[in-house]
Parts: structure tokens; C-alpha cells; sequence
């Protein structure tokens, strides 16, 4: 807390030049009444006034109802302890969330035992909980001190701040600095009283007359902070202020505040101050077993008096410091042997039963030295944090262990654990630390092969880089001998690596990977689907496409008909959809792609979600689903705001150069080419070559288009775009005049094609192959290929193939057989959306002396992009909580979007949406 608290007198002191402020949060109040939702952000240094300034909205909010939470230094490794604070008084709502949100909720806050539930899952729960208790009256959130948030609440607060619309719930937030949870969100930066306040507030306090320029010092030194102005004068006596001896030196302002703080608390008794350390160190502010404590270490109720003249101390329903600087001073001025004393008396005085984990961190704290049986408490501590899902949490606790355990061999097995712990909780930095107190002590051949893994995967996370895949795949071959199935896995993350490496790899490229995954030892108890799936890729890398196809084939069936849990689903199942695609298995793509996002999404687990959707958009997007795709794609932005990561920017690009939009495709191009070079992204070059080709054979530019479709096909071993490309590049050839360079092209097209043996596969082939040829072979060649793509769902292919032949026959003088071809291909691809191939069939079809017919994609324009997806939701049957889960939403700010939605489209129910929304009646519904 940064401002005075608990006097009315001097909180109105406080406020003193506040007016701007007040008005902000007046208008705030305001909004939140009206049934709109604000959130804010209160932002200044210690002292400065944000406090005071949240016990404004408390005292201002009539009819409002309050929950509160403050951060505690000493809890910023204890996950979710700050947002427990704050829902803990709307608990009694937690039934009425959906059962994933009640289990997420409920298991985050120790409520039940269960998976660690994904933080943005939590999130999505406390703003469902957040609403239904704003529906009774509105709710305002104040939350102090989210600098020492621990970061689980961090992170679930500010992901709930972001999504709030219409819930008449108003959030503000007291913080010093910016933070990476609470970037983005409205803010007020609280800066010092003016000159005249600061003045004021300063002689209010001072006693007796003050030197006019001792005073424009210390307003000048202070920079208006009102803290400092009301607490550096009391270590001062009148003489030293007069004539200004003993101002503060060159300390930082939070120093010199403490400071002040430290001088007070050094004038109290030897009990007192034992008092305050005992409640500095017990950041719960529980006043019962703060005395329980004091009982063990002698300390009686009368300490407390000489505290309350001191203004430091408020013990009420809670304990609790006047400021932060004040527990700092105390904790800090005490002695280490002072300190673990008082840890020592609220281990004592803590229920093992009840809290066992603060029990466990004060014997911690109170250990003078290593000691094994608090190690072991703490690696339990870090059991239950992480079925919590509070893995900076167990990273905390097992650091701690690490720390007491006096066995140098346990010691770096549980710097390992604690390491393993910060990298899945996103600690790199630290998780790197406790790699190297690991690596220094003695591990055995496995856990040196944990290790060597562990390291990798850090690295991969940190930059995608191309230094990941050479790591991952050193480790696999070291975890070959000693743990076969982890080796087996590690392959698999090696593959993903290199894939995205692809050709910028700098060492453990993908055939050094696939050569590697060869000679690796086969699975111990049968191949499951993983295993078919890493060794048909590996086969496919090093002896080509036929080689391995059948047994890639083997593993997409074995995906589709085995039980896979959601943490080998999210760990295997995005390469498997890869590799559906890969191989022209629509179906395969379609099965898996919808199955990896419904396991992202009822795990929780936000930062795979985005992957998932953007391969599932893929699915939409060739079946010609454009409207599909986007909604897909606007979930994917949500997403990826909602978590503060970087959206894929591949997907967007496909459906732009699918529709030829090509402002919109060249910019996105460029935004892509940065974002790969810098990621290290090889594997994204493909892409973008191919998108381009699609572009440029879509605006008949086939020049570029064989250019790009060629740098597209370089690196044949990144697979999916680069096989993709192929076709694009006979096209483009073709329609260039140099269809002799398409040759081999062509041989690679049909070996694989042949491989997959999928109609979608041997379609295009047939298209490409007819397209080179001439007279009654390459019309039977359009025929069969028409043939083949009209069994598939690929809408997209079967519309160019029809746009191909009936080019080829306008070329062979059959004006009238090229107009029923031309015009089926721009009937289609006009009804997809997909607008410069459809504007190259019209142009066609002029030359046959026919006239296209004006038609366009029918838009609900008059729909926001937001409205519009939860109208496509709703329709396809989403309830209002389903909806809002999808997109992030609370369900009665879903709600409020569908009223205006009823209302623009005049009509009045669900039911009618079906007809509202034109243009989408038969598009397949969305996952």
C-alpha cells in the first residue's frame, strides 16, 4: 500500500490536489453503474498516493459491491494467492460456472485436487464468477500492490480486465512500474502533489514554524511524493528542520521513506519491535495466528500499544502495515538469528492441516542451515502447487529444497525438478540458474540426459532458433540407452524443431534428425501411434516420400481410432495434423485438426490453442470455407491477446492470397518475412513463397508465380508448402510458356501423389499432369481430375481444376464446352470468396463471348467482426457460456453483442439466424 490508510484525516491530507484523479474514478463509477465495465491501472512510485486513492473509489462507490485484494512480496511465489483474496468472498457462486471452469477455479485455489489447470482457463472462470456476481449489483475490484502479485494472479487478473465489456464490473489496480500482465490496459500515472500541495501537505505535519528554504528543498527532494512529505519530517527534530540539518542523503526515495520507517520503529521497545517483525514475516494478515505466534515467543498483548502511537501497526479483523516500507524496514532491520525466530514461532503456530505449504515456507525460512526433513516438506509443497497448476509455485518450493538439502547428489536432482518446474512455468531465466547448479554437481547418466533435454527445450522456447533442434537431437541420442520411449519423444520435439528451422538449420537439420530417429531402439511394448508416426517420417525424410508414406498413413489411423489423453494428444497430434496434410488426407486433417482443438481447449491450454486453430482454419480454408477460416483466425487473435503472445501470422496469409487481396497479401508477406528471419523460422519460407504463387496465379502474373512457387519447392525435406508448391509451379510454368521446366516437378508431384493414393493427391496431380499435355489425353487427364476432386470436400481444387479445363478448351476452340467449365469454376469461386481466381475465370469466359454474372460473396457488413463471430457461434447452437468460452467473453457480454446482433438484423431469436446471416446457410459448422 503507498498512501496513509485508516484515518479519515489524512486520507483527506492524501487527496489534497487530487481533483484530476478523482474525476477519472468519479467517471469510472459512473460507466460501471450505467452496466458498462472499466478497468484501470493506478501507476506511481511508493508513496505517492494510490492507496488513498483506492480508498476514494471504496468511500465513493455506493451501491456497489467491493472485493479487494493486495499483493504481498513475501507470497509472489504462492500461484493464485492474490486472486484467492479476491474471489474468495463470491465463492458461493462457483457452482453456477461451467464444470471445466468450477474445476480450474476450484483447483487453483486449493479448493480440490486435480490436473493443473491451464492459468488463461482459471481466468476465463474468475470473470464468469466476476459476472454472475455483478448481476446482482455492480462489483468493483480493487487490487494494491499488483507489483508483488504472484504472477498466476497477475496474469488471471489482467487476462480478466481485457475481456470485461458489458458486465458492470470496474477493476482498478495500484501498481509501481509497468508490468508485462498489466501492459495495454487504461492507465493513470499518479505523479507528485504540485508545488502549493506539497507545501501545504508538508506544514500540516511539521511542528512549529519551517524555514522557507528548508521547505523548497525538501517539496524539491520529496518531488511532491506525500509520503515522504508526511513521513521524512518525523525522524527530523524541529532544530535539524529549521536549519536544514539532517535532510535526507542520496538515497533512492523508497530508501529514504524506509529509512524513516526503520528510525521510528528503532525508538520502540525490544517487544514491540519483536511484535512488528512477527507480523512482517506473516504475510497472510491473519490477527489469530499472529497472536498464537507472539504466545510461543513470549510476547503479550501490551506490545502492541507503544506501535499504535507510531502509526505503523493496525490490527483489526487483519494485520496489517500502514505502507510496504513499513514491513520492509522491519524485516529488513532485524537480524538474521531475529528473523528465524519468528519464522521458527509461525511454523509452530501454523495448522499443518490447513496450510501446510506457508507451514513448510516458514520452517524453511527458519532452518539456520541445510536440513533434509524441511527439503522434503517443501518438494511435497511443490506436489500440491503444481496440482494447483501453480508451477511458479512448486519452481519456488523445489529452489527452496534445493537450497536445505545438505546431500550434494539430492541437491542437484532437486535443482533438476526445480529447473523442469521454471521451464514449464516460463521462468527461463531462473530455470537456466538451476540448470547450472545441477550441471556442477553429480547426476547419473539419465539425469544428465534429462538435463541435456531440458536445456534444449529452453532454448527452443526462447528463440525457436536454429541452435534447438541440434540440442534436441543430442539429447534424444543420449536418452537412447537409458530411458528408449523419452528418447522416442525427444525425436518427435526434434522433428517439430527442425521443421521449423527447416532450411536456416545451422546443424540437426531435418535429415540428420530423420537419420538419427532411424537407428533409434524400436518401441518395448508395440507401436503406439507416436511411434508409427516418428518412424514413417523418418523413413519419408531419408528414402522418400514412397517409402514412408505407408507408414505415416498407418500412424494418421492409428490417431484417429486411439484414446489419446490431452498431454500426448497436445505433445503428438499437431504433427500428426501436419502430416495429414502433408499427405493430401483431408479427412485425416479434418478428424485430427478438430480433435487437437477440442483437447487445447477443454485442457485449458491457451498457448497450443492458437497452433490449433490455425491449422484448423486450413481445413476450412481449402474446403472453401472462407467465412469459417476467418471466424477461426479471429479466435486465434483473441487468443493470442488474451495471453499476450504473438499470433501465427501464417494462417491470415493463406486466406488473403487465397481470395487475391493483394494489398492486404503483400503486406502481410512482409510482416511474415520479418517475423520468420527473426524467429529462425525456415520452415515459414516455404509458406509465404507458396502463398505468394497462389497470389500471382490467381492474378495471372505466372511469371512471379513460378518464381515463387520455385523458392517455394527448394527445400523439398520442410514438406507440406514446399510439396504444395509443386503444383503451382506447373501451372505457372504452363501459362508461361516454359512448361518443359516442369518436368520434374511433375515426378515429384506424382510420387507422392501415388503414395498417398488419397483422391484429393491424385487430383491434382491429374489436374498438373493435364495441363502439360494435349488433345484427347489431357481432356481425359481434366476429366479425371474433375472426377476425383468432386469426391473430396477440397472445394478449392475442384473449382481450379474446372477453371483449367475450361481454359484448355477455350485454347482448343470449343467456345461452348469452355462456357459451361468457365462458368461452373466462377460460380464457385465467387461463392467462396475466392476473388481473383474467379475475376480469371470471368475474363475467360468474356473470351468465349459470354458475360460473367455480376454476383459477390453476400457479407453481413453491417455486423461488427466481433458480433458477427458470435452470431455464426450462436447459430451453429453454442449456448451463451459455450460462446463466451470460446471467445473469452463473459457470458452476459455475449448477451449484450447478440441484442444488438437481433437488432440490426431485425430479427428476434436464435432460430432466425440461419436465414439473418447470407451467404453462410450450408457452411460447415465451426469446431
Amino acid at each position: 500500500m503507498d498512501a496513509v490508510q485508516g484515518m479519515a484525516t489524512e486520507t483527506a491530507l492524501v487527496l489534497r490536489g487530487r481533483r484530476n484523479e478523482c474525476r477519472t474514478l468519479d467517471g469510472l463509477l459512473e460507466a460501471v453503474r450505467a452496466g458498462e465495465s472499466r478497468a484501470l491501472v493506478l501507476r506511481g512510485e511508493p508513496g505517492i498516493g494510490k492507496t488513498a486513492l483506492l480508498e476514494y473509489v471504496r468511500e465513493r462507490a455506493s451501491g456497489c459491491r467491493m472485493a479487494r485484494a493486495a499483493g504481498v512480496q513475501s507470497e509472489l511465489e504462492l500461484a493464485f494467492a492474490g486472486l484467492h483474496q479476491l474471489c474468495a468472498p463470491l465463492l458461493d457462486r462457483l457452482d453456477r460456472l461451467p464444470a471445466p471452469q468450477q474445476e480450474a477455479l476450484g483447483t487453483a485455489i486449493g479448493l480440490t485436487a486435480g490436473n493443473p489447470a491451464d492459468r488463461f482457463l482459471v481466468g476465463l472462470a474468475v470473470l464468469g464468477l466476476l459476472s454472475q456476481a455483478a448481476e446482482e449489483k455492480p462489483l468493483v475490484c480493487l487490487v494494491d500492490d499488483a507489483q508483488w502479485l504472484d504472477r498466476a494472479s497477475a496474469q488471471g487478473l489482467a487476462f480478466v480486465a481485457r475481456r470485461l465489456a458489458a458486465e458492470s464490473v470496474g477493476m482498478v489496480f495500484a501498481a509501481r512500474e509497468q508490468s508485462e500482465e498489466l501492459a495495454g490496459l487504461p492507465e493513470l500515472k499518479v505523479e507528485g502533489l504540485a508545488a502549493s500541495d506539497a507545501r501545504e501537505l508538508l506544514l500540516s505535519v511539521v511542528p512549529g514554524p519551517l524555514d522557507e528554504r528548508v521547505c523548497d528543498q525538501i517539496v524539491a527532494e520529496t518531488a511532491g511524493n506525500p509520503l515522504a512529505l508526511l513521513e521524512l519530517p518525523r525522524g527530523s527534530t524541529v532544530a535539524e528542520l529549521a536549519g536544514g540539518f539532517g535532510l535526507p542523503g542520496m538515497l533512492p526515495l523508497s530508501g529514504r521513506i524506509e529509512e524513516s520507517f526503520r528510525r521510528r520503529v528503532e525508538g520502540l521497545p525490544d517487544e514491540t519491535r519483536r511484535l512488528l517483525l512477527l507480523a512482517a514475516a506473516e504475510p497472510v494478515g491473519d490477527p489469530a495466528l499472529l497472536w498464537r505466534a507472539s504466545a510461543r515467543l513470549g510476547i503479550g498483548a501490551a506490545a502492541r500499544a507503544p506501535a499504535a502511537p507510531a502509526d505503523l501497526l493496525e490490527v483489526g479483523t487483519r494485520v496489517r502495515f500502514r505502507h510496504p516500507l513499513v514491513r520492509s524496514a522491519v524485516y529488513q532491520g532485524a537480524s538474521p538469528e531475529d528473523r528465524r525466530s519468528v519464522h521458527c514461532a509461525l511454523a509452530e503456530a501454523t495448522d499443518p492441516e490447513v496450510d501446510p505449504d506457508r507451514l513448510a515456507w516458514h520452517r524453511a525460512h527458519a532452518s539456520p542451515g541445510p536440513d533434509e526433513d524441511v527439503a522434503q516438506e517443501l518438494e511435497r509443497s511443490a506436489g500440491r502447487a503444481r496440482a494447483r497448476g501453480g508451477l511458479a509455485a512448486a519452481a519456488a518450493f523445489l529452489e527452496h529444497a534445493t537450497a536445505l538439502t545438505p546431500d550434494g547428489t539430492r541437491r542437484c536432482r532437486r535443482a533438476l525438478a526445480a529447473a523442469t518446474a521454471a521451464h514449464e512455468a516460463g521462468a527461463l531465466d531462473a530455470a537456466l540458474g538451476l540448470l547450472a547448479i545441477a550441471e556442477a554437481g553429480p547426476l547419473d547418466e539419465l539425469e544428465r540426459a534429462r538435463l541435456g533435454l531440458l536445456r534444449a527445450q529452453i532454448a527452443f522456447a526462447l528463440s525457436h532458433g536454429s541452435d534447438a533442434p541440434p540440442l534436441l537431437l543430442r539429447a534424444a541420442r543420449q536418452l537412447e540407452p537409458l530411458d528408449p520411449e523419452l528418447a522416442r519423444e525427444t525425436y518427435l520435439e526434434a522433428f517439430s524443431a527442425a521443421l521449423f528451422v527447416g532450411r536456416l538449420a545451422k546443424g540437426g537439420g531435418i535429415r540428420e534428425v530423420a537419420e538419427a530417429a532411424r537407428a533409434a531402439p524400436p518401441p518395448s511394448n508395440g507401436p503406439r501411434a507416436a511411434d508409427l508416426l516418428l518412424d514413417g517420417l523418418a523413413l519419408l525424410i531419408t528414402e522418400g516420400y514412397p517409402a514412408g508414406a505407408p507408414i505415416v498413413k498407418r500412424a494418421l489411423i492409428a490417431f484417429r481410432s486411439e484414446p489419446i489423453s490431452a498431454v500426448e494428444g497436445l505433445r503428438s497430434l499437431r504433427l500428426a495434423c501436419r502430416m495429414s496434410a502433408d499427405l493430401w488426407d483431408y479427412e485425416s486433417w479434418h478428424v485430427l485438426s478438430t480433435r487437437v482443438v477440442q483437447l487445447a481447449r477443454e485442457a485449458g491450454a491457451l498457448s497450443v490453442l492458437p497452433l490449433a486453430l490455425s491449422s484448423r482454419s486450413g481445413v476450412h480454408l481449402y474446403a472453401g470455407e472462407l467465412a469459417a477460416a476467418a471466424s477461426l483466425l479471429e479466435e486465434l487473435e483473441t487468443v493470442s491477446e488474451a495471453t499476450g503472445s504473438e499470433p501465427p501470422l501464417y494462417a491470415g496469409l493463406a486466406v488473403a492470397a487465397l481470395r487475391g487481396r493483394e494489398p492486404e497479401v503483400s503486406a502481410l508477406i512482409e510482416a511474415s518475412m520479418k517475423d520468420t528471419l527473426r524467429r529462425g523460422g525456415g520452415g515459414g519460407l516455404s509458406l509465404i513463397h507458396w502463398a505468394s504463387a497462389v497470389l500471382c496465379n490467381g492474378l495471372g502474373r505466372y511469371e512471379d508465380a513460378m518464381a515463387e512457387a520455385e523458392q517455394a519447392s527448394e527445400a523439398p525435406d520442410e514438406l507440406l508448402f514446399a510439396n504444395w508448391g509443386l503444383v503451382e509451379y506447373i501451372e505457372a510454368s504452363t501459362r508461361s510458356g516454359k512448361a518443359g521446366r516442369a518436368s520434374d516437378a511433375l515426378q515429384r508431384l506424382a510420387a507422392m501423389a501415388r503414395a498417398s493414393g488419397t483422391d484429393w493427391a491424385l487430383g491434382l496431380e491429374a489436374r498438373s499432369r493435364a495441363v502439360l499435355s494435349e488433345g484427347e489425353a489431357a481432356e481425359s487427364l481434366y476429366c479425371e481430375a474433375i472426377e476425383r476432386l468432386d469426391r473430396t470436400r477440397v472445394r478449392v481444387e475442384l473449382a481450379r481444376a474446372h477453371l483449367v479445363y475450361g481454359e484448355w478448351l477455350r485454347r482448343e476452340r470449343r467456345r461452348l464446352d469452355a462456357r459451361v467449365q468457365l462458368r461452373t469454376a466462377h460460380e464457385l469461386l465467387t461463392a467462396m470468396g475466392i476473388e481473383a481466381f474467379a475475376e480469371r475465370a470471368a475474363r475467360e469466359l468474356l473470351a468465349t463471348g459470354e458475360h460473367a454474372r455480376k454476383r459477390t460473396v453476400e457479407t453481413t457488413g453491417q455486423l461488427t467482426a466481433q458480433e458477427a463471430q458470435i452470431a455464426r457461434l450462436a447459430r451453429d447452437g453454442l449456448s451463451n457460456p459455450e460462446i463466451g468460452g470460446r471467445l473469452f467473453i463473459s457470458p452476459r457480454t455475449v448477451e449484450y453483442h447478440l441484442h444488438k446482433v437481433f437488432g440490426k438484423l431485425a430479427i428476434s431469436s436464435r432460430r432466425q439466424l440461419d436465414l439473418a446471416l447470407p451467404g453462410e446457410a450450408g457452411e460447415a459448422h465451426l469446431v
